[in-house]
C-alpha cells in the first residue's frame, strides 16, 4: 500500500504496525473531529488492498459521527479488496458499537496484535 502522508490533526495519529497502517483516533470523536479525519480516511481506504487498523483506545468520547467514519471506512476498504481491523477497549465506546450492531461488522479487539491475529475480522454480516 502506498503511504499517504497524515494530515496535522489533534484527532488523528498515523503509524505502521507490521504491514498495516494504524490510524489512531484521539480525544473526542464528534462532528468536528470527523470533518478533520474524513478526508484522510477516504484517501487511504480507496487504495487497492489497503491494510488498515483503526485504533480507538485513546478516544474519550465517541458519537454517531465516529460511527459514520467507521462504517464508511469499512465499506470503502471492502469495496477495494482490503482489510480493516478495529481496536477498542473503552467500555462506553464498545457499548455504542454493540448497540448499533457495528461490532458484528467490525469486531473490536483489545490491541493491534490481537486484531491482526484475526485474518477475517472484516467479514462479519449484519
Amino acid at each position: 500500500m502506498q503511504q499517504v502522508p497524515a494530515p496535522f490533526s489533534r484527532h488523528l495519529r498515523v503509524h505502521q504496525h507490521r504491514d498495516h497502517a494504524v490510524l489512531e483516533f484521539l480525544g473526542e470523536i464528534d462532528i468536528a473531529a470527523a470533518v478533520e479525519i474524513a478526508p484522510y480516511l477516504d484517501r487511504v481506504t480507496t487504495h487497492p488492498d489497503a491494510r488498515i487498523v483503526i485504533d480507538l483506545r485513546s478516544v474519550e468520547f465517541f458519537d454517531c459521527s465516529g460511527l459514520r467514519l467507521l462504517y464508511r471506512a469499512r465499506s470503502r476498504v471492502l469495496d477495494h479488496g482490503g482489510q480493516l481491523h478495529l481496536v477498542c477497549t473503552h467500555p462506553l465506546t464498545l457499548r455504542v458499537l454493540r448497540i448499533t450492531g457495528l461490532s458484528r461488522l467490525l469486531p473490536p479487539h483489545p490491541t493491534p496484535d490481537a486484531a491482526l491475529g484475526q485474518p477475517e475480522a472484516t467479514s462479519g454480516t449484519l
